[in-house]
């Protein structure tokens, strides 16, 4: 099926037809004529159909329309009861009342009939019923009464508190957060009820927050008792046995750059300049030949689905025998490694490639920091631009005052750095040559860069958070993001093209209806986008950030131009990636720390051994739905963990710092108040009822809070004065007051084009 989009419509048109009668998968495929190599894809459609809440699949296992009154979504809880559900593809969710939410609870699957669509309102609904429970296991806060308990669930979203009779406490106390599961969902007159499973801690011990977290998300962490013990059998050093039939390239000059903390180190890199171009090796570990499919450690592997970073801890998807030795790409050491070796011409154009196993051995490994350094040296001293900065006035400059860290925490300096590195310098230089090319030919074709900044958080042993700034990212970042990414593209056009079953990495077009809205609020800020029907390029977004760039509501419209694309997903469809303007596109380069990469490694090593036969293909078209959803799954699961740890993290740090002041940018405008972001990364809301002596109107269409009487104006990119003065760390929010307003509120990045802008008002 080449036009996936057109057959999903026309599926759906058919079972929404009035003289349709519901029909099972064969029976429907039957009815279709859908052909046999196109039943994967024809099911694949049906379980998306299902999922967006388009197509009601039925106990007896038969595809049913749904009325226009009635639809399938995720309901999303309120503490006071009330909820509302989110149907996929929808804009607008729906408000569904307390007396009818019939018992369901946060994240449950359920089914709504519309009972009020009001014009220019919400629209309210019913559930008439739970399809699926979101929730079996709660983590809350613990109170102890004479014969009884009851947990407060965590999550605010989760509106009942859950009964604990006094046999299932555990012999929990007041003041513990517990893990609970739920043994009877209740209803909408019973309360929920359930049994301890497990003591987290104390509130207020140190770690028992961040644990609280990841047992609400569900994280494994320890790994269980057959994982270790097959790790036994795993060799800690490269064997002749393993190298042979491999392609041996371990004289190649080869480096890896990550992290100066990381110990999983996955990707490894080689490079060659000549007339034509440029010969990149992208060396990838690799894992699967010590996680062998079906093993304890692939089924664990599979269940995690991805390693998650939180800012304390690593919840590795290997173990870390696995993940910091024998498969991690260490200096000095022989490895296994799968590569993707391009010859790129110079206008960044593969012109071939080469996906081999391969045994390496890295030459050194680089930190981030380390390769910009020098670069940067290398520039100064050779009067180059570097980074956007022209040295060509500083030649021959004093470079003494520039300085790096080696792995072994000694400091160089200056000419100490050229001298060390002396058989590198070249070789640094031509990856960066040849990532800016490579750079520019993706943006050419309207790959979509959104650079929000990234939280780094120091903690101190206890746990409390000591220092909060912008993640920082120079040219070596961008080095190895770009021949990834080349990597990753290469990969997947050749197993598209050699029509194997694949995992690919998806990203959707975004959603009309979604896109006219984006279009309706840019208008109000004096910026517009082509856009043809349900067809947009996404140059037209990436033209839109690039005239953003550096005006004060940049920020604000990247974030909604964010919001109005689709989640990236995993498929066995190549749909293409609507994000980084690419056909094809797939996860190769990280199988220490996501499943994905790992999967089409065997597929790829098999097909390389001339093994996919008959059996062995159908084997890959039967599993990989299956495993690209839960890979999917499992990712959103790992974000979310990451995002509520540095919410609470940030929470905490406020905390300590109630009545100080600080300057920073207002990120977001609402009817009830603005956001504003801190250099630091930090964002609090100041509430429109902390602005004194004016009365205040939200005009949407230019983001801003308008006084009535005195004509004071709040809008997207003012830079504001504000002081902390609250913090939930239950909801995790940060409320600032305006701080010293009369001589700060006018301060704008650029106060002139803003007063030009809104000379209206």
């Amino acid at each position: 099926m080449s036009d996936y989009k057109g057959r999903k419509k026309k599926i759906l048109q058919v079972i929404n037809d009035k003289n349709y009668k519901p029909l099972k998968q064969k029976e429907l495929a039957f009815l279709l004529r859908v052909s046999a190599e196109d039943r994967e894809e024809f099911r694949e459609i049906l379980g998306e159909l299902v999922q967006e809440g388009k197509v009601l699949l039925t106990k007896r296992g038969k595809y049913q329309s749904l009325s226009d009154t009635t639809k399938i979504g995720t309901f999303c809880g309120n503490q006071r009861g009330f909820g509302f559900v989110c149907v996929e593809g929808e804009e607008e969710d729906y408000f569904i009342p307390e007396h009818a939410v019939s018992g369901a609870m946060h994240n449950d699957k359920v089914m709504i009939k519309i009972t009020s669509a009001p014009q220019g309102r919400r629209k309210e609904a019913q559930v008439v019923r739970i399809m699926e429970h979101g929730n079996d296991k709660v983590v809350g806060y613990f109170q102890k009464n004479k014969s009884f308990g009851f947990v407060i669930p965590d999550n605010q979203k989760l509106s009942d508190d859950i009964f604990i009779s006094k046999k299932h406490s555990m012999g929990a106390v007041t003041g513990h957060k517990v893990v609970v599961k739920l043994t009877d969902f209740g209803n909408g007159d019973k309360k929920p009820e359930g049994k301890i499973i497990e003591i987290l801690g104390h509130v207020n011990d140190p770690g028992t927050d961040i644990l609280s977290i990841v047992r609400a998300y569900d994280l494994p962490m320890e790994f269980p008792d057959n994982v270790m013990q097959s790790l036994d059998k795993i060799p800690d050093f490269v064997s002749d046995e393993d190298i042979a039939g491999r392609m041996d390239i371990r004289n190649w000059k080869t480096v890896t750059i990550d992290g100066e903390d990381a110990k999983d180190l996955d990707d490894a890199i080689t490079l060659e300049r000549n007339v034509d171009g440029y010969r990149l090796g992208v060396h990838i570990a690799d894992v699967s030949s010590y996680v062998t499919e079906h093993s304890p450690l692939d089924k664990e592997a599979l269940n995690r689905g991805t390693s998650v970073y939180l800012v304390d801890r690593v919840i590795p998807m290997l173990p870390h025998k696995l993940s910091n030795g024998i498969c991690s790409l260490n200096a000095g050491e022989d490895r296994l490694a799968l590569s993707c070796i391009m010859d790129i011409d110079n206008s960044g154009k593969v012109t071939g490639h080469k996906i081999a196993e391969t045994v390496i051995h890295v030459d050194r490994r680089m930190s981030y920091n380390q390769v910009d350094s020098i670069l940067k040296v290398n520039a100064i001293k050779h009067g180059s631009v570097y980074d956007g900065v022209d040295y060509g006035n500083v030649q021959d400059a004093d470079v003494s005052d520039i300085a790096l860290c080696l792995n072994d925490g000694t400091e160089i300096k200056g000419d100490q750095i050229t001298e060390e590195y002396k058989d590198f310098i070249e070789y640094f230089c031509n990856m960066q040559d040849l990532s800016n090319i490579l750079r520019k030919k993706r943006i050419s074709r309207g790959s979509i860069d959104f650079d929000f900044p990234e939280a780094k958080i120091k903690l101190t042993q206890e746990g409390e958070p000591i220092e909060i700034g912008p993640y920082d990212r120079n040219p070596a970042h961008k080095i190895i993001e770009d021949f990834m990414l080349i990597a990753n593209e290469t990969v997947a056009e050749d197993y598209f093209w050699q029509e194997i079953p694949f995992e690919f990495r998806t990203h959707s077009d975004p959603d009309p209806e979604k896109v006219e809205k984006l279009s309706v609020m840019i208008a109000g800020f004096g910026y517009y986008f082509k856009a043809s029907g349900e067809n947009i390029h996404p140059k037209e977004f990436q033209k839109l950030l690039k005239k953003i760039e550096g005006t004060p509501e940049e920020g604000f419209i990247s974030r909604m131009t964010l919001r109005s694309m689709q989640q990236a997903r995993y498929s066995t469809q190549c749909s293409g990636h609507f994000g980084l303007a690419a056909k094809y596109y797939c996860h190769f380069t990280s199988p220490i720390r996501r499943y994905p990469d790992l999967q089409i490694h065997r597929i790829i090593k098999e097909n390389l051994r001339g093994k996919l036969s008959g059996k062995r293909l159908e084997h890959y078209d039967s599993i990989l739905p299956g495993i690209a959803e839960s890979n999917s799954k499992n990712e959103r699961r790992a974000q979310e963990a990451e995002r509520e740890v540095e919410k609470l993290k940030k929470v905490q740090y406020m905390e300590k710092r109630i009545g100080k002041e600080y300057e920073g940018i207002i990120s977001g405008v609402t009817s009830y108040g603005f956001y504003v972001e801190l250099p630091n990364t930090v964002e609090g809301m100041v509430r429109i009822a902390s602005i004194p002596d004016d009365f205040y109107i939200y005009q949407e269409e230019s983001m801003s809070l308008v006084g009535k009487e005195y004509g004071k104006t709040y809008t997207m990119g003012q830079k504001v004065l504000v002081k902390a003065v609250h913090v939930d760390k239950l909801l995790r929010v940060i409320d600032f007051e305006l701080a010293g307003e009369e001589d700060f509120v006018a301060d704008l990045y650029n106060e002139q084009e803003l007063i030009d802008r809104y000379s209206d008002i």
